[in-house]
């Protein structure tokens, strides 16, 4: 009998870089055949040639694709490591937290990402998840936190510093409807009893951070609501209040196993916490942290 190279289940995680729970789940699926020493499961050099060559990108399967929604840029780094370890295709949705949340509910996004504040509980994310998947089994991530806050002209002219300073002559530019930040104003004026016809310019609306800032850079707004990262790169001063958090949300079910895992391994793993950490105006120390899980 020819001399054959075989490994062990941690073995062959180190020579894929992934968990050894992923290399157990393709087991169980039927994928990577093994045979047993004892007790100890082995998986014959070949046959792991086999799976490798089975799955490269150039080869005839269809490549897996798929779809990350909301807009900061930690998520575009996240999406290129998933690629890099799973050679999954990753496309980007730039939709706000909520309407990324009713994405993955009607099966159009994978991962989700959300800093929806709930002005009854002070709590992010959780509340409105909650009500959303109701019968749907998930796992929400911390991806990170950061502050958001007042973009005001340099030197705060008007002394913006708190919510009861956006009625009256003070001109707001708003984010649009579905959008973590917008619905961080909503509850704040909901929970501080001030009516959004009183507050001028509510209905101007921008799709992101930077046209918000932007707006109040040029003088065309007084005040606007965003994330601290953003002023450093506009020309705006920053009020922060509120120290938000910014999760992932992935739904379990029987084809996400080993996206959920590579997900988690990444999160945790201190060279992306580093690369994140080093944009500036994030704090990582929390990153990958099970905020909840369903069983």
């Amino acid at each position: 009998m020819q001399n054959q190279t075989s490994y062990t289940i941690e073995e062959v995680a180190q020579l894929l870089k992934v968990s050894k729970l992923t290399i157990y789940d393709l087991v169980k699926k039927g994928e990577l055949p093994v045979f047993k020493v004892g007790r100890q499961m082995r998986l014959a050099s070949e046959d792991l040639d086999v799976y490798i060559a089975k799955h490269r990108m150039n080869s005839n399967q269809e490549q897996k694709t798929i779809i990350i929604s909301g807009q900061d840029m930690a998520l575009d780094i996240l999406g290129k490591h998933i690629e890099a370890r799973l050679g999954y295709k990753v496309l980007r949705s730039r939709e706000g937290s909520f309407n990324g949340l009713l994405a993955m509910y009607e099966g159009n996004s994978d991962i989700a990402s959300l800093h929806m504040y709930d002005g009854d509980t002070t709590a992010y994310n959780l509340p409105y998840i909650r009500k959303v998947f109701v019968s749907h089994r998930y796992i929400l991530l911390r991806l990170l936190t950061r502050k958001a806050g007042f973009y005001v002209a340099k030197g705060n002219p008007l002394h913006i510093t708190s919510i009861a300073d956006l009625q009256g002559d003070v001109r707001l530019v708003n984010r649009e409807k579905g959008s973590g930040i917008r619905t961080l104003l909503d509850e704040l004026l909901r929970t501080h009893g001030i009516s959004q016809t009183q507050v001028a310019g509510y209905g101007q609306e921008e799709k992101d951070h930077i046209s918000v800032a932007s707006a109040v850079a040029s003088g065309a707004a007084d005040v606007g609501l965003g994330i601290e990262k953003t002023a450093r790169l506009v020309d705006v001063d920053f009020v922060p209040i509120i120290e938000e958090s910014y999760d992932i949300v992935l739904l379990k079910n029987d084809g996400n196993e080993a996206l959920i895992s590579t997900v988690q391994e990444i999160l945790n793993d201190a060279a992306f916490q580093q690369e994140i950490h080093a944009i500036g105006g994030y704090d990582v120390s929390q990153m990958g942290t099970v905020v909840f899980e369903t069983i």
